[in-house]
């Protein structure tokens, strides 16, 4: 049976932000590759979600109530790295717990593991700015995004070519040529995920889309996490 229509599904549920497994489903139909995942109702199905995506594994808090999961509970929203069945349960545990106590339903997203240091992360966003409509934003991704600010603007939607000049204009351009040694970067991989979400801005009713970190290798562009906030009906 196929999945329900994740905007739909929240604007039945009364919500205009999407969880980021419902956000990752909308990548993957644009053709956006996302790690494997599995969203799990409690520890017990994490710990067999893990088995099954084989480790190591990052579990992670899934609710539309939590946008900003790493600084969520004192940090209990995603844990990294972890590569037994123990480390998951705890985890999953502690996520669910501090669920309770704030009040909020949640469940437990579990997916494989990305190393984050055979690449470079890449923010991707999307919104519908006041003056201008639909703009598409890319830019230097992970802790990153806010010390650096280095991004650049289109106003979507835009072709690849427009895509791929956004992301060559960057001053982080230079780490996805290759720097040091390292293999460039799949840039055309990068401007496929920029030209999805202009036209994901451009198409739907979604007021933010922001895709950060992008891992941006030589062997593709992965969507790490995603955040979708709908318009207001």
């Amino acid at each position: 049976m196929r999945d329900a229509d994740p905007i739909d599904a929240a604007r039945e549920d009364g919500r205009t932000t999407l969880t980021e497994a419902e956000g990752k489903r909308l990548l993957a139909e644009a053709g956006v590759e996302t790690p494997r995942f599995e969203v799990c109702p409690d520890a017990t199905a994490a710990v067999d979600a893990a088995e099954t995506l084989g480790y190591p594994v990052v579990v992670k808090v899934s609710s539309p109530a939590v946008t900003h999961k790493s600084e969520w509970a004192d940090g209990a929203g995603v844990a990294i790295g972890l590569d037994s069945a123990d480390a998951v349960r705890e985890a999953a545990e502690a996520i669910l717990a501090a669920a309770a106590e704030s009040g909020i339903d949640a469940d437990v997203l579990v997916e494989e593991a990305m190393d984050v240091n055979a690449g470079t992360e890449v923010i991707v966003g999307g919104l519908r700015d006041p003056s201008f409509g639909p703009v598409v934003l890319t830019g230097l991704g992970g802790v990153f995004t806010e010390v650096f600010e280095d991004t650049s603007h289109r106003i979507a939607p835009v072709s690849h070519r427009e895509a791929r000049s956004a992301i060559e204009e960057l001053q982080a351009a230079t780490l996805l040529r290759g720097y040091r040694g390292s293999d460039p970067a799949d840039v055309d991989a990068v401007a496929a995920v920029v030209k999805a979400v202009g036209d994901f801005v451009t198409d739907y009713p979604i007021a933010e889309l922001d895709v950060n970190p992008v891992l941006a290798s030589a062997d593709g562009a992965v969507a790490l996490d995603a955040l979708v906030v709908l318009e207001a009906e």
